[in-house]
């Protein structure tokens, strides 16, 4: 679906279906609805006297103009009480809307800027949100093995603006929005292919395609590269493995050593059984989205490039499948890390850390003001913060932390601050090696932190997005459908453009 922006009025487009908007509880609508209105001979404020229309989030009204209007037929979706206002709303009320005209087979609509009038949002905030529930609330995912049925197709969501002096912040947020939802769409589709689909390889595939396209500098290292750094805790997961691991490294504006350096780090177990430490047979199924990290960074990095933002930005990308077998890994064996820290093994389930290990040492080298890393590490953080509420945020630095809530608000793809406290040693304490992969059930979530910061010596954050890769039929929202989100894509985007 094309992103477009136009000044005037609703009562003018070409548009097949326009969208306007109504607060909860109202007698009357106001603003952009309010002229509509007018041009319908009050047919909206008609559906408000007679109880057909209450401005709910979540309604939406439909009238046909007969006339009245180019439209064939305008959406009234409901914005909820107006205090209670923000983007969230904003992005559920244009999802709302924007999945009513497709069903109603509309092709080319027009629509309000939600927000960026009554509701005293910033323009450009408003216009990305808009753009934003739009677009991914159209998403189907085409799964290789299934016969697609397409749904009809929206061509084009034109958003109308009649204040001239609004249009350029709206031009950005439409601009923004266009960039960042075809990689949440391309995140969702990694994390949803089945794991004999989504290898190593074609996680280096992808990241070559990205780098060809913005010119970014591209290394996919091979086991034999990455024994040449000693990478001992990352080799150690691809042991057992048949399908060949992948250590991806993208650099977009390579040699600007003018500019601030943010690293990205994903974690990319394209498929974790638990290794030896095999885990239960029920909903194995979904750690095909144990590389949901690898998958969003990657995302994130074609963003990057299409804004091409003013930062050297580099993503890494430690990418294996975790599996049994005769060659693997074993509990009570100690590995040796590239920073020649020892690692005892309790547990060959708690692999994630070991990859992203290696993965943080090499991010040293890049000197960084900043590095983020988003793994689904542990069931912990699921315990803790419920399935699809909010990521984990561990942090060692203050204002990294600052940043990545501020942004995480504004996306509302939320993060939690979580202790990092060195209690958390105690827990990883071993006799053989300098410290254990894993301290046990309790505190789980907070000793794998405490295990990755062992590996860094910069401003490091770490997302635990375990509860975030993957939502059930039962808490889809308006714009998130059943299965993969490609969470973090919109929180990493927005962070690095409020640098």
């Amino acid at each position: 679906m094309e992103i477009k922006v136009s000044g005037g009025s609703l009562q003018t487009s070409r548009a097949d279906t326009v969208i306007v908007n109504l607060f909860e509880g109202v007698d009357a609508p106001s603003g952009a609805t309010a002229v509509l209105d007018q041009a319908l001979g009050e047919a909206i404020q008609e559906l408000i006297a007679n109880g057909d229309l209450h401005g709910k989030l979540g309604e939406v009204g439909v009238l046909y103009p007969r006339g009245a209007i180019a439209a064939k037929r305008v959406l009234v979706t409901g914005l909820g009480p107006a205090e209670k206002l923000d983007l969230e709303t904003v992005r559920r009320a244009a999802a709302h809307a924007i999945k009513k005209a497709r069903e109603l087979g509309a092709n080319n609509v027009a629509t309000v800027v939600h927000g960026a009038e009554a509701g005293n949002l910033k323009p450009e905030e408003a216009a990305q949100a808009v753009g934003d529930g739009s677009q991914l609330a159209l998403y189907k995912f085409k799964a290789p093995g299934k016969k697609f049925v397409p749904p009809n197709e929206i061509e084009s969501l034109t958003l109308v603006e009649a204040d001239a002096k609004k249009l350029a912040e709206i031009e950005s947020g439409a601009r923004i929005s266009a960039a960042v939802c075809p990689a949440v769409y391309l995140a969702r589709d990694l994390v949803s292919l089945p794991p004999n689909v989504a290898t190593p390889s074609l996680l280096a595939q992808t990241a070559e395609e990205i780098a060809r396209t913005y010119g970014m500098k591209i290394t996919v290292g091979d086991r034999e590269w990455a024994a040449e750094r000693k990478m001992g805790a990352f080799l150690a997961v691809a042991q057992a493995a048949h399908q060949p691991p992948r250590f991806i490294v993208m650099e977009h504006n390579a040699g600007r050593s003018e500019l601030d350096t943010i690293v990205l780090v994903g974690k990319g177990i394209t498929f974790d059984s638990g290794g030896i430490s095999l885990k239960p047979s029920e909903k194995m199924e979904d750690m095909k989205s144990d590389m949901a990290g690898a998958a969003v960074v990657l995302s994130t990095m074609r963003v990057v490039g299409m804004l091409n933002l003013p930062l050297h930005v580099v993503a890494i990308a430690p990418c294996t499948e975790n599996v049994p077998g005769g060659g693997g890994y074993h509990p009570a064996d100690v590995l040796t890390a590239s920073n020649g820290k020892t690692i005892e093994i309790i547990s060959t389930d708690a692999e994630g850390r070991l990859i992203l290990a290696d993965a943080l040492v090499y991010a040293q080298q890049f000197k960084p003001k900043a590095v983020v890393d988003l793994a689904t590490l542990t069931g912990a953080c699921v315990i803790a913060l419920g399935e699809w509420v909010s990521a984990g945020l561990f942090t060692t630095d203050d204002s990294l932390r600052d940043k990545l809530l501020a942004s995480g608000t504004r996306m509302h793809e939320r993060l939690w601050p979580m202790p990092l406290w060195d209690d958390y040693y105690k827990k990883i304490v071993s006799i053989v090696a300098d410290m254990a992969n894993t301290g046990g059930r309790y505190g789980g979530v907070g000793s794998s932190a405490i295990f990755l910061k062992e590996f860094t010596d910069y401003p490091w954050a770490h997302l635990d997005i375990a509860g975030m890769a993957l939502i059930t039929k039962k808490i889809e929202t308006p714009y998130t459908p059943w299965g993969a989100t490609g969470y973090g894509v919109r929180l990493l985007v927005d962070f690095l453009r409020n640098w």
